[in-house]
């Protein structure tokens, strides 16, 4: 589903332009030109993302900066002509994710969208709680707890499990495996994965010859079950 970015902007040819040119690197958006509209689009489908101009007539973007982090910790670029370094100061100590001040390049919008959500995306994960049966994995801290224990893992065994707990019930090919442990440019025997998940099976299964969690799909790869 394509992340959706909500434009807070009164120029047409600005919101549109960026639109358009957001569109094109496959993101969703949505245009509000004045804070009611700003709020009513964000009440009624809240965005992945937020572009804010801070001169708007109404509500300013300051009042709306306020109301939609009241509302939702979403992230927000804002965007102005405003260009002193007091006014960059006082949206970033607001908590702004990032100050893009007008004429701006294009390329570099996108650019600092596209960093913003990676940064909000790992910021999520790492605050996420695993927890499938008896296995519980906190991301931030990256303790594993098996039946109430701490189990110690490696890096790899670490990201083996999350990869397959985030999709459990799901069979994943050892090629996939691969590619989310690993990453796609590793060019590994697929014994590596079998060798790991045996690894893992010692460490976090009452009976590793007879798995509960870890479960062999034939032929196929693996998959975790509760």
């Amino acid at each position: 589903m394509p992340e959706r970015i909500l434009i807070v902007e009164d120029e047409s040819s600005v919101a549109e332009a960026v639109s358009y040119t957001l569109e094109q690197e496959g993101f969703e958006t949505q245009i509000a030109r004045d804070g009611r509209e700003a709020l009513d689009a964000f009440e009624a489908a809240p965005p992945t993302l937020v572009i804010l101009d801070l001169m708007l007539p109404g509500l300013s973007g300051w009042q709306l900066f306020t109301a939609f982090r009241r509302k939702r910790d979403v992230p927000i670029i804002m965007l102005t002509a405003r260009t002193e370094e007091a006014d960059r100061v006082a949206g970033l100590e607001m908590g702004a994710d990032d100050y893009v001040p007008k004429p701006f390049s294009m390329r570099e919008l996108v650019a600092r969208v596209r960093t913003v959500l990676r940064r909000s995306q790992r910021g999520a994960e790492e605050d996420e709680l695993l927890q499938t049966g008896d296995v519980q994995v906190d991301m931030g801290s990256h303790e594993v707890t098996v039946r109430g224990e701490a189990v110690a893992l490696s890096p790899k065994e670490f990201d083996l499990l999350t990869a397959l707990m985030r999709n459990a019930g799901r069979v994943r090919t050892r090629e996939e495996i691969i590619a989310s442990v690993w990453g796609e440019e590793e060019y590994l025997d697929q014994r590596t994965v079998d060798v790991h998940i045996r690894w893992l099976r010692q460490k976090i299964e009452a009976d590793p010859g007879n798995p509960a969690h870890l479960l062999t799909v034939r032929g196929v790869g693996y998959k975790f079950v509760e």
